[in-house]
């Protein structure tokens, strides 16, 4: 009930809005709140009627297939969205599904981070709906994509290395703990890919461990900061009259 609350508060300020008048509303992060499919519908009402949106994050909330279908319709109208996080929660055939309709027809042009790890998008045997929208290359300004445990075999793997062209600024793509061997014919292409246009594919957290170690070995070898402040016009004036006294002797 908490997370109605909210989001009917932030559906009665965007009615509150002037005929013509934008929402200011850029970012809604609330993750972790067990918000679940009760409270779906009057998010997915909220999201649509600020439709500015840039930054949506709501990991781990426990929202199901007719939960995520409600949620995705209200993201549709936010056509500026560039970072979407919805990871654990479940898709599953459905909500999959209704990801998938909405990525095959452009929505969220602008996208350069989505994360959808833990959310059950794959089948067993099957390429998900959601890898084959991507493949069709509308959101070219991805950077990162995050795919961990999502029950995705060599197909999906396979077919992401095929399009990789189409996402010049793909950076980054983590897809740890899938149906899949790091050896897989599919995982050695995307890697492939990936590595041609500066990227990497992430495929164990042993990896994401060296990063952050070279990161922080980094960070310390670069010089301190000095945290003396500039000297000012009238200082450096002084000390050059300071040194102007001193060369100065009475006979």
């Amino acid at each position: 009930s908490g997370g109605t609350v909210i989001a009917d508060a932030l559906l009665t300020l965007a009615n509150s809005l002037e005929a013509g008048q934008k929402s200011n509303l850029r970012t809604i992060i609330c993750g972790r709140n067990r918000l679940e499919d009760g409270s779906a519908e009057a998010w997915a009402a909220a999201l649509r009627a600020h439709g500015t949106l840039q930054e949506v994050r709501m990991p781990q909330n426990g929202i199901r297939m007719d939960g995520i279908s409600h949620l995705v319709g209200g993201l549709a109208a936010n056509a500026d969205l560039h970072h979407l996080d919805l990871q654990d929660n479940t898709f599953a055939d459905k909500g999959s599904k209704r990801m998938a309709a909405e990525l095959h027809q452009g929505s969220w042009p602008l996208l350069r981070q989505l994360n959808l790890s833990d959310c059950v998008i794959g089948d067993e045997g099957a390429v998900s709906p959601i890898v084959e929208a991507l493949a069709k290359g509308l959101h070219s300004k991805l950077e990162i994509l995050q795919l961990q445990n999502d029950n995705l075999e060599t197909e999906a793997f396979s077919l992401l290395a095929g399009v990789v062209d189409k996402f010049p600024k793909l950076k980054r793509v983590e897809a740890q703990w899938n149906e899949v061997e790091e050896d897989d014919e599919g995982v050695l292409a995307l890697h492939n890919a990936l590595r041609k246009q500066g990227g990497k594919l992430v495929m164990n957290d042993d990896e994401e461990e060296e990063e952050a170690a070279e990161e922080e070995a980094a960070a310390e070898e670069q010089p301190a900061a000095s945290t003396e402040a500039p000297k000012s016009i009238a200082d450096k004036a002084t000390d050059a009259l300071a040194d102007m006294l001193d060369k100065v002797s009475i006979r």
